[in-house]
């Protein structure tokens, strides 16, 4: 495109455009948007902003994503957020030691941990999370346990009666767990009480618990099953988290917070 294209269309057909491109490939950054229709990253977010406004599209941090009332898919959520949760995996995989038997829940960060954990050896891990079966699939030196049980389509992960029923034989050092949304009164909020029910269950297995959230997880609560937060854990958030939003979990009793 010419770099005069986006100035020569109307703001109604460079929205309308905006729209498709935003429907079409899932998830956009602001600056994609503007190198694509050759136009200021301001002239794109003032954009954005209207569309979000009328419905059209969801505001996520640097971009947009279509439009939902529902829970995203993975594919959705990997395009969001993608340097902080990468900041976030690379902190949590050196916290993971030779002979470790560590618990990867289903999600977009740990499926970037356990990229991080590929050259890793003597390392078990445990996961119920098609991401991270992914990464580690040719992984030679790490010894893999899947949780079986009914898949969730729209998270790649695994869930239910016999998911569970394997998890109850194992314990873990540690324990990754992702989220949809973190409050520090109710827990981790999840899509369905299946999930939650299962991190709470990998939680429960595990000695030390780490919760990786970037800052769009902070107090956002986007559906209706929670899973409690054990006696003590740690919050890895990414270091542009607002003040406002790490406040809460600065000041609760036996949660340690590292932002990176």
């Amino acid at each position: 495109m010419g770099t005069d294209f986006g100035h020569r269309m109307t703001a109604g057909k460079r929205r309308a455009l905006i729209e498709r491109l935003v429907t079409e490939q899932g998830a956009v950054q602001v600056e994609e948007l503007a190198d694509a229709l050759s136009v200021t990253s301001s002239t794109i977010r003032r954009d954005l902003s209207l569309l979000t406004e009328q419905g059209k599209l969801a505001r996520t941090y640097g971009g947009a994503m279509p439009a939902t009332t529902g829970e995203p898919s993975l594919g959705q959520r990997t395009a969001l957020a993608n340097a902080e949760k990468d900041r976030i995996a690379r902190w949590a995989a050196k916290q993971i030691a030779p002979g470790d038997t560590v618990l990867l829940d289903a999600g977009t960060t740990t499926g970037r941990l356990a990229h991080h954990l590929r050259e890793h050896s003597g390392l078990t891990v445990v996961t119920n999370g098609i991401s991270v079966l992914t990464e580690l699939v040719d992984a030679d030196a790490v010894q893999v346990i899947g949780l079986g049980g009914e898949m969730r389509h729209i998270s790649q992960g695994f869930v239910g009666p016999l998911a569970e029923l394997t998890l109850s034989r194992i314990s873990a050092d540690k324990v990754f767990v992702g989220a949809d949304g973190l409050d520090a009164r109710l827990g981790i909020c999840e899509a369905s009480l299946l999930q939650t029910r299962l991190k709470e269950q990998m939680i429960a297995r595990a000695r030390e618990v780490y919760v990786l959230a970037d800052r769009s997880k902070l107090g956002a609560a986007p559906f209706n099953a929670w899973a409690p937060l054990p006696a003590t854990w740690t919050l890895v958030t990414d270091d542009e988290a607002p003040p406002a939003a790490l406040a809460p979990f600065q000041s609760l009793a036996g949660a340690e917070l590292v932002t990176v």
